[in-house]
């Protein structure tokens, strides 16, 4: 069980693990430096799984993943809420679906690293907030 002053922190924490996880993806100069980063440490290390080369499309869409989870980490920094923490942990499972979904059909096992942080975070978030006596209390969830 967090603290309204916890839980607040958390909600700012993985605020800043999306912004720092997904700046490169904003642009396409710095999405496609990061996928070839990507794509060369899957290949040294051998993993199962695809990690294929984007078209206009692919970037178009991962460029605007980038940027709208930019907005919403920044949001998050500036204020971070209990509602947008419960908000952020329903896209955590949402994105984790996904990313387990990618894996069974080939994605690189990469995705696997991104998928326990989606689920960390998730979980964190879910936790209970006890509710302090004095006023100045987190807004219910």
């Amino acid at each position: 069980m967090w603290t309204s002053t916890q839980y607040r922190n958390v909600v700012r924490g993985s605020a800043w693990y999306d912004l720092i996880v997904t700046a490169a993806f904003a642009t396409p100069w710095s999405f496609a430096a990061v996928h070839a980063a990507l794509t060369a440490l899957s290949q040294a290390l051998a993993l199962p799984g695809e990690l294929p080369p984007f078209a206009p499309v692919h970037m178009l869409m991962a460029n605007l993943l980038g940027s709208v989870v930019c907005v919403w980490a920044l949001l998050r920094i500036r204020h971070p809420q209990a509602r947008y923490g419960r908000y952020d942990a329903l896209a955590r499972f949402l994105f984790a679906t996904w990313q387990a979904y990618a894996l069974v059909h080939g994605a690189s096992s990469l995705l696997v690293v991104f998928l326990v942080f989606e689920l960390a975070w998730g979980i964190a978030q879910l936790l209970p907030v006890r509710t302090p006596s004095r006023a100045g209390s987190l807004a219910p969830c």
